[in-house]
């Protein structure tokens, strides 16, 4: 079960995972940018070509979907422990939405800076290393580049209200 939201990101229900895909139901999602210690890497991954959205594309955050009766900042430290295995404290940055034709959900997105070690979920992370910010940030503008759709959108957004772009 998970969160069910209005389009005003307040929970008004839960509802099975397969539900909200099924009938694109809002949902909502922790997102979570995990940088090096030193603010010039970010840590991107494979999903795996199993994953329901998205496989096998290239995602330069780790999250999820909000479980029923979580908060977004329960949720985000839970994504980042099971997804890379880590545990690093997390800032809330901001909070925005996504919308297209297979998925609209909430976004909360973080920040987190580690060095790891990683330790990837073998349902959900193919492969998984280190880019450049500025390497990254080439590639979220390549539309060449197999990036997950809403995390290039996310991480347009993350890169205009950092600075970094």
């Amino acid at each position: 079960m998970i969160n069910l939201y209005d389009e005003d990101a307040n929970v008004i229900g839960e509802v099975t995972r397969a539900r909200m895909r099924a009938e694109n139901l809002w949902h909502g999602c922790a997102t979570i940018v995990v940088l090096s210690l030193d603010g010039r890497r970010v840590y991107v991954h494979r999903r795996t070509d199993t994953k329901d959205v998205f496989p096998g594309l290239y995602d330069c955050t780790a999250g999820g979907v909000i479980d029923a009766g979580e908060t977004p900042d329960v949720a985000a430290a839970r994504e980042l422990r099971e997804e890379l295995g880590v545990e690093s404290p997390l800032t809330f940055l901001f909070q925005t939405t996504y919308v297209s034709e297979f998925t609209r959900y909430h976004a909360w997105i973080y920040e987190t800076r580690t060095d790891g070690p990683f330790t990837h979920q073998p349902e959900e992370v193919a492969w998984g290393g280190w880019m450049a910010l500025d390497e990254l940030r080439a590639k979220i503008d390549d539309p060449d580049w197999a990036l997950v759709p809403d995390g290039r959108e996310i991480s347009q957004e993350w890169l205009r209200r950092t600075g970094s772009d």
